[in-house]
């Protein structure tokens, strides 16, 4: 039988700098039966494609000095809970281990600028440098053992990485500190001072730059386990004339599905029976829900607001809408951008010229130094290791990507890499959602249009009251209006909900009706010379509603999602710097075109899904548009 090839994920671990990379990459492409690997440093993980057994990569993994585990995709939400867990306590003894170091180190460092030249003279200075470097040892010991354990193990594996590096640089000056201390007379009077605090300070500063980096890859797995967290656990489908309730995963194509209203659609598929309001916006973005009826599709994930539905599963398992959206993000999070190459390969060839440096320093000084030459070739090739450590590598890049993430998240702006914040300078077109992004997010009153000689406060306290019964984002935003004006709601009687069609209801011996113009259609309601401005409104992004009391209307109420008041600014802003701005949005054409209109923007694309826009972005990207895309839920992610 022909082995089929597929992807795998493991979890890495002990990868302790860029350079680990392309061993690990290596060791798996090396395996009989692996395509590709590529490896995420950022969150540890490793994708593979081919047809090797789990078994065989883990021992591949393990044969270059590291340790591997499984990604179950029916366990992700553990395995992101469990790699989530082991982060933070490795954050922790990071952030313990630092304190420890820098608490010896940045004493030195400043006496060391006070002071001057820490030089060994007097017995007594001998004693006191002897107690530091016995301290040094501590450190090394309990915040730097790291290191040198993986140090060992490239040793061991015949390679050389960043902890080959730190080893070698921060236990060169540590074991030349201490030759100082016990025998002073053996190193060159210019040369004889001692490096403790350069040890300390690169170990605290190298544990600093690797917990601010696992503090900020924490948030890379936050996305998927909330869009993880969407999908329903069970289904209830109809087997053999029964309903059985099973899980997700066992849900075969063309079952049929019975969903209940607040139950989430547990597979895609196509409505057979039944009429209900779905709330979509985890997909679109849209918090108004959309109206399904027979031959409608609905989307795993989504969630069922009021009917009960029949419908036959199409899409199940891995190929569901909401699975292909977690698979782009995951793909997205785990690729590997050119420049990322690129530091592979100069962190694979930085360790060996550094040391190969350092030796022919040594040999130059050997052969052309003054006497004694050999204790001036050891104090060369000492230098150039610790100059070469990378305190840079280590300490800069993190503490510059947390200063400009933390610069840009007072601005409401969370940044998920440097590779991000970097490429961010170089954007030539920037895609926009909509709701939520250009808009507030939320449905507020905009106008009432009354129908006749009636107050206005009596008519919102009136449809507030009716709707107050409802959850409909458009319901919300007329109760909360109402609120807003301290207008007291009034206590209803016989509420029904007419899926597809509005609310009706009693109070205070008043029959009263609220819904769109089928419903007035439907009762009875003359709705001749408000049908043109409810039109009107619509043109203008606006959701109009009519309010009937006792068989008359009495207004249109229309409601909508308004621009936000920095939002035209902004995108002027942005348009003045060449930076060409497009709306995505998964509204309909007419409200699209109306706020693009508002907001100045001249490109959008309407009633778009996710992997719509994700598509956008790869055809601006191709087209050598470097894109930036802003939104505000889980729908833009991908």
């Amino acid at each position: 039988m022909e082995k089929v090839s597929h992807n795998q994920q493991l979890i890495i671990e002990g990868a302790g700098c860029a350079s680990c990379v392309g061993k690990i990459e290596g060791a798996l492409k090396a395996t009989l039966g692996v395509v590709s690997a590529e490896m995420n440093f950022a969150d540890r993980t490793v994708t593979v494609y081919g047809t090797a057994k789990t078994k065989e990569l883990i021992k591949a993994v393990e044969s270059a000095g590291y340790n591997a585990k499984p990604i179950d995709d029916s366990s992700a939400t553990d395995a992101l809970d469990e790699k989530e867990a082991a982060d933070f306590a490795y954050y922790k003894k990071l952030m313990r281990d630092t304190f420890i170091a820098l608490s010896l180190g940045v004493p030195l460092m400043i006496y060391s600028i006070v002071v001057g030249e820490m030089t060994v003279e007097t017995n007594l200075e001998r004693m006191s440098w002897l107690v530091v470097g016995i301290l040094t040892f501590g450190v090394m010991y309990f915040s730097g053992k790291h290191f040198y354990v993986g140090a060992w193990k490239s040793f061991k594996n015949h390679s050389a990485n960043m902890d080959t590096l730190i080893a070698l640089g921060t236990g060169t000056a540590w074991v030349y500190s201490m030759v100082v201390v016990f025998a002073p007379d053996a190193v060159p009077l210019m040369a004889r001072h001692v490096y403790f605090e350069a040890t300390a300070m690169i170990i605290g500063l190298i544990d600093l730059g690797l917990a601010l980096e696992i503090k900020a890859r924490g948030k890379t797995s936050e996305a998927i386990k909330r869009l993880i967290g969407l999908q329903a656990k069970t289904a209830t489908v109809v087997r053999d004339n029964k309903e059985v309730q099973i899980g997700i995963e066992q849900v075969l194509f063309n079952d049929i599905v019975k969903v209940k209203p607040g139950e989430k659609i547990p597979v895609d598929g196509v409505v057979l029976e039944g009429h209900t309001s779905i709330d979509e916006s985890m997909l679109t973005g849209e918090p108004m829900p959309v109206e399904k009826a027979e031959e409608d599709e609905v989307v795993a994930g989504t969630l069922n607001k009021s009917g009960m539905i029949m419908f036959k599963a199409t899409r199940v398992g891995k190929d569901t809408a909401l699975a292909q959206i977690i698979n782009m993000v995951k793909r997205a999070q785990n690729s590997k951008p050119p420049i990322g190459r690129l530091a592979d390969v100069i962190s694979a060839f930085f360790v060996p010229v550094v040391m190969i440096i350092s030796v022919l320093s040594a040999l130059a000084w050997l052969n052309f130094g003054p006497e004694p030459a050999i204790a001036f070739a050891i104090v060369s090739a000492t230098t150039v290791l610790i100059i070469a450590c990378p305190c840079a590598l280590g300490l800069a890049t993190p503490m510059s990507v947390m200063v400009g993430v933390g610069k840009a998240a007072e601005a409401g702006v969370l940044i998920r890499n440097g590779e991000a914040l970097q490429t961010a300078s170089k954007i030539t077109a920037m895609i926009l959602d909509k709701t939520g992004t250009i808009t507030e997010g939320a449905p507020k009153v905009t106008d009432i249009v009354l129908a006749k000689a009636t107050d206005e406060k009596d008519v919102l306290q009136l449809a507030a009251s009716l709707e107050s019964g409802s959850e409909h984002p458009l319901a919300q935003a007329i109760v909360e209006s109402a609120l807003d004006k301290d207008i007291e709601l009034l206590k209803i009687e016989a509420f029904n909900a007419i899926t597809g069609f509005g609310v009706e209801a009693n109070c205070n011996n008043k029959a009263l009706l609220f819904g769109n113009d089928k419903l007035m259609k439907l009762k009875g309601i003359d709705l001749t010379g408000f049908v043109e401005q409810a039109q009107s409104l619509a043109k203008e992004a606006k959701t109009p509603m009519y309010f009937a009391v006792d068989g008359e209307l009495a207004a249109i109420i229309a409601v909508a999602d308004p621009i936000k008041s920095d939002s035209i600014s902004a995108i002027k802003r942005l348009q003045t710097n060449g930076i060409r701005v497009i709306m995505l949005t998964g509204d309909n054409k007419e409200t699209a075109a109306a706020v693009a209109k508002k907001a100045g923007i001249s490109e959008f694309l309407a009633e778009v899904l996710p992997e719509d826009k994700a598509n956008k972005v790869k055809e601006l990207q191709e087209g050598g548009e470097i894109v930036g895309m802003t939104g505000d839920g889980i729908n833009d992610a991908p």
